[in-house]
């Protein structure tokens, strides 16, 4: 028999085998999948110089797909928008400042809040990896966006603080209908 300490009435109760059955294989996949997902980096160890090399290289290769990871893992309240924005502000990856700067928002180098900027190039901040850029952009949304709460809200912010374009928030409404980017989320 098993029990479980129930700390609202202060007493054990007794728990169902089935439910620590269930527990005991949820554990176990954990263990299972926690194992494997260390298993390559005990390999990495091993790796020549150049395979290093590569594999930073591969890792700091830009792809949407891992654009779209990085914000997800930074959680963003409007992700999509963050997206969009990087469409917008990158030329859809194709911009000087992108290619150059690594630079995906049009971000310019921060003299007052906490930043990743190595220094401006052409006006606007440097990085050494895009998501140094990605993770700058969560570094400006969480000093100056933490407080809001709607859509309309983190658009009318971009509208009076970020872009000079008047037209800045309907080109972001129409980048997410047209790459239908909510879906992504």
């Amino acid at each position: 028999m098993f029990y479980r300490y129930n700390s609202d009435q202060l007493t054990f109760e007794r728990v169902r085998t089935k439910t620590f059955v269930k527990a005991i294989a949820i554990l176990v996949a954990v263990v299972v999948v926690f194992g494997w997902s260390i298993a390559p980096r005990a390999t990495i160890k091993n790796l020549s110089p150049e395979e290093k090399l590569i594999v930073v290289r591969e890792y700091n290769e830009f792809s949407e797909a891992k654009l779209i990871e990085q914000i997800k893992l930074l959680n963003f309240k409007f992700p999509y928008i963050v997206l969009a924005q990087s469409y917008q502000e990158s030329g859809h990856y194709k911009s000087t400042i992108f290619r150059e700067n690594n630079n995906m928002f049009g971000m310019k180098e921060a003299v007052v809040r906490s930043n990743l900027a190595k220094g401006t190039n052409r006006g606007h901040a440097m990085y050494e990896t895009w998501q140094e850029s990605v993770i700058d952009y969560a570094l400006y949304y969480s000093t100056y966006l933490s407080d809001i709460k709607t859509e309309g809200e983190y658009y009318e912010f971009l509208r009076q603080n970020y872009a000079e374009d008047p037209t800045y928030v309907t080109r972001l409404k129409n980048i997410i209908k047209t790459k239908n980017l909510k879906s992504k989320f």
